[in-house]
């Protein structure tokens, strides 16, 4: 097929030269499907160097403890990613005798494996025929035919992926899928595509069309929320005392300093977040210190507004909720924590 021919052609003239294009380890490839999901390559690809070394196979990652899981995939964002990654390894150290499946349906099986992903990991690492459908693809195939059914349509999902497995190159799917994704990534870009230099552009639809910027369609529109943070940054000088998320929410697993949540941006006063303070430990010599300004955090469905307030007690003598641990400053790297507290200590230079 013609588009199969080209689009094959360009790929091995201008691919980036990425590490996990020259492996067929498929565990190692899974590891880059599932850093660069949300993630740009420039971002992830020092992660997946860490997780590689740290975790040389699906065994070693699946006999780590979480906690180091977490730390090493801290600053990626999108945490849940990571819990996946380890519970998934563990099916493959118990359920695959520490062998990455080879067949789609078992790799589809594993936590945190999608369509997309199996389909990547099956065609590239296996050569078996599967095509994959992800944002670039999208793009790419929408504005190449002028396709306005909408993306996040079940009409859409169903036509798109129809048609990329219409076109996949059955005896090369690895690399026409790689191809595909490229394209949409380093070309057929979101925005200031470089339609001058591609080599579909007599046949595009949109260009043609002067559509090009108003595809791919979507219906559905993220809805975002703000949410309100005070966190307590309670400390005798040494130690500090941070607790573990363990609720079903952003950054479980991780690890923060005291917080409480409030419904609004209403601002609150010393007297009262020195009676929050009262809940957390029963020092009685308690001693408030300074306040940051209100930090500004984005994620994909949530904006963060965090405020930090610094309280300093003579000595701890009692920490009175369960799951609060007191931490030498010095060791603090050790627990996994939130970008957001991370980027805030590395300014005020605590980290």
């Amino acid at each position: 097929m013609e588009i199969s021919r080209v689009l094959l052609n360009w790929y091995q003239e201008s691919h980036r030269d990425l590490p996990w294009r020259n492996t067929d380890d498929p565990y190692k490839i899974w590891l880059s499907e599932v850093i660069l999901q949300q993630t740009r390559v420039e971002q992830g690809m020092p992660y997946w160097y860490r997780f590689v070394e740290a975790f040389p196979t699906a065994t070693d990652l699946a006999n780590a403890d979480e906690q180091e899981v977490l730390r090493l995939w801290q600053g990626l964002g999108y945490y849940s990613r990571a819990r996946n990654l380890h519970t998934a390894a563990k099916t493959i150290r118990d359920d695959f005798n520490g062998v990455f499946p080879n067949q789609y349906d078992d790799i589809r099986s594993l936590k945190g494996i999608g369509d997309y992903t199996a389909a990547a990991i099956a065609s590239i690492a296996i050569n078996l025929p599967h095509a994959v459908v992800d944002g670039n693809v999208y793009r790419f195939l929408s504005r190449l035919f002028a396709i306005e059914t909408p993306i996040d349509s079940t009409q859409g999902k169903k036509d798109f992926f129809e048609l990329a497995n219409g076109l996949l190159d059955k005896e090369n799917p690895g690399m026409f899928n790689q191809a595909m994704m490229e394209f949409g990534a380093t070309l057929c870009k979101p925005s200031a595509p470089k339609c001058t230099e591609c080599p579909f552009a007599s046949q595009c639809l949109a260009l043609k069309n002067n559509s090009v910027v108003d595809l791919p369609v979507k219906t559905k529109k993220t809805k975002t929320r703000n949410r309100y943070f005070e966190f307590l940054i309670i400390t005798d000088e040494e130690n500090v005392l941070i607790e573990r998320r363990s609720e079903k929410d952003i950054w479980q697993g991780l690890h923060q300093f005291p917080m409480v949540e409030k419904l609004n941006k209403s601002e609150m006063e010393w007297e009262l977040m020195l009676n929050e303070v009262k809940k957390f430990t029963s020092d009685s010599a308690i001693f408030p210190h300074k306040k940051s300004e209100v930090v500004k955090h984005v994620l994909s469905h949530q904006i963060l507004f965090a405020q930090f307030w610094w309280i300093k007690v003579n000595e701890f003598t009692n920490e009175k909720q369960p799951g609060l641990i007191r931490v030498p400053w010095s060791e603090l790297n050790n627990y996994g924590m939130p970008q957001l507290i991370i980027k805030y200590l590395q300014e005020e230079d605590y980290l």
